[in-house]
Formats: structure tokens, C-alpha cells, sequence
């Protein structure tokens, strides 16, 4: 039995896919795996020193890795409206002077607020889950949010400023690559094993979506089923199936526009 570490975040899109091949309700092969739930940002953070052998991180992380870790095809948030959106209580003249609250250096959102608006300059990087409490406190005149915030933001008496995730779509026609699966280079003779059974495990959270709901609401932010149900079905879709050539369009597309600007 081979073990393998494998580090993800405790929203419901990442439980809901893990949940058949944690519990061994597909084949695993020879391989036993060992879930480390942690904040996307904090992933990120461990993948830089190369903690996990498999782990979810934020796209612009993976841009940031490619030397150091292979991307499994199966597993991504990539999709269409379901972008980061940039919420806020009141109006604001100009984002540039106004202190923004992000949900992590290495995140997806983080780096399509600075494709979007080069100019903010007061950003304060915090867990995704204190963005709205810091708004409603008036600690940030405005926020990035992600995962459940998209459903939430409204009983924070915010409003939406953009939908970064219909600016992009806008601008490229592409879906908009969130977060994915990475498999350590040095693990890489595991790899199409390890993304047979990830593809097994997201096709029996298709087939049977109401088992992992339990393991789903020990992890979540938000218990109501319906923000759950809203979350997975935002954030699980084809592309969490395969990337296919449009995903892989979507991801190059991301870096060629950061590369373009400057930004990695």
C-alpha cells in the first residue's frame, strides 16, 4: 500500500469530489490516501515548499510551480459565472485609494483584480472567510470574495462592483480558471493512477451527489443545503471531469495575460 498525503480546502466543492476516494468508495488501487483540510491560500503557501504530494491550489499558484509540479486533468474549478466578485457597503469613487481586502497573495481572485485594476494599492491579504465580517465592521472599504461569499454577500449588506469572473469572459471567451489539482514531479510515475481515480471519484460524486453531504458539512463555512448545493453546482462541472482543449486554452490564455503585464 502506497500512502499519499493529499491537501485540500474544506469547501464544498473540494469535499464533494474527495469524498468517494477518501472513503474507498471507488477503486483506489494500490494507493492509500490522507486528507489534509486547509484554507486554499494556506495550501498554496505548503506547495511552495513542496509539503503535499497531491494538492488543490489556486491557478495562479500553479503558474507560479509548473517546475515543480505537474497539473492532473481532473478536479479543477474552471467554469463560467463563477468568477471572484469585488463586493463593497458603499459606493466607492475609485478602488485606487481604498483599502481591499483579498483572500490570499497566491489566489486566482487576487490576480484577476490586478489584470482588472493595476492601480489598487491598499490591499490587506486575509483568510476569504474574514472579508465580510471586515466589511460589515468597516475594517475594508471593499472585498474580493470567494466560495460561499458569492451566495452570502447580500445579508452583509454588500453590493457587487464587478464580477471579475464576467470581465474575463468578456475579455477572452474562455472560462475562468479558479483552482486545480497538482501532483509533485517526483511523484509523476503515479500520475495517470492517481488521475484515474480522481476522475472515478468526481464521476461517483455525479452519480451519487447526496452521500458525501455529511463529510460535506463537517468542513463548510455555510450548513444551509441550499448555499451547499449552489456552491457545487457553480464550482463541479465538465472541466472539474477533464480540462479538455478549452480548459487548457483558459489556463494559457491566464498566463499569457499575467506574463503580458508584468505580474509573473
Amino acid at each position: 500500500m502506497i500512502s499519499l498525503d493529499i491537501g485540500f480546502s474544506p469547501c464544498p466543492n473540494d469535499t464533494y469530489i474527495f469524498h468517494a476516494m477518501l472513503h474507498h468508495m471507488v477503486d483506489t488501487g494500490p494507493f492509500k490516501f490522507i486528507s489534509h483540510v486547509l484554507d486554499v491560500e494556506d495550501l498554496n503557501h505548503l506547495a511552495f515548499e513542496g509539503t503535499f504530494p497531491i494538492t488543490k491550489v489556486s491557478f495562479y499558484a500553479y503558474l507560479l510551480l509548473k517546475d515543480r509540479y505537474d497539473l492532473l486533468d481532473s478536479g479543477s474549478a474552471l467554469g463560467y459565472g463563477c468568477g471572484p466578485l469585488v463586493v463593497a457597503r458603499k459606493e466607492i469613487a475609485s478602488l485606487e485609494d481604498a483599502t481591499l481586502a483579498v483572500p490570499g497573495r497566491h489566489t486566482t481572485a487576487f490576480l484577476l483584480l490586478q489584470l482588472w485594476q493595476p492601480k489598487v494599492k491598499k490591499i490587506e491579504i486575509t483568510r476569504f472567510d474574514h472579508i465580510l465580517p471586515g466589511l460589515a465592521s468597516g475594517k475594508y472599504d471593499a472585498g474580493v470574495i470567494i466560495h460561499e461569499g458569492r451566495f452570502v454577500y447580500p445579508a452583509y449588506q454588500c453590493k457587487k462592483v464587478i464580477d471579475l469572473g464576467e470581465w474575463w469572459e468578456c475579455k477572452t471567451g474562455l472560462p475562468i480558471p479558479l483552482g486545480c489539482i497538482l501532483l509533485r514531479k517526483d511523484m509523476s510515475a503515479y500520475k495517470h493512477q492517481v488521475e484515474s481515480t480522481l476522475r472515478a471519484s468526481v464521476e461517483y460524486a455525479f452519480a451519487h451527489p447526496g452521500r458525501s453531504r455529511d463529510y460535506i458539512k463537517n468542513h463548510a463555512q455555510e450548513l444551509d443545503d441550499q448555499v451547499i448545493d449552489n456552491h457545487i453546482s457553480l464550482y463541479v462541472n465538465s472541466f472539474t471531469l477533464s480540462l479538455g482543449e478549452t480548459g487548457i486554452k483558459s489556463i494559457h490564455a491566464l498566463e499569457e495575460m499575467a506574463r503580458c503585464r508584468k505580474i509573473l
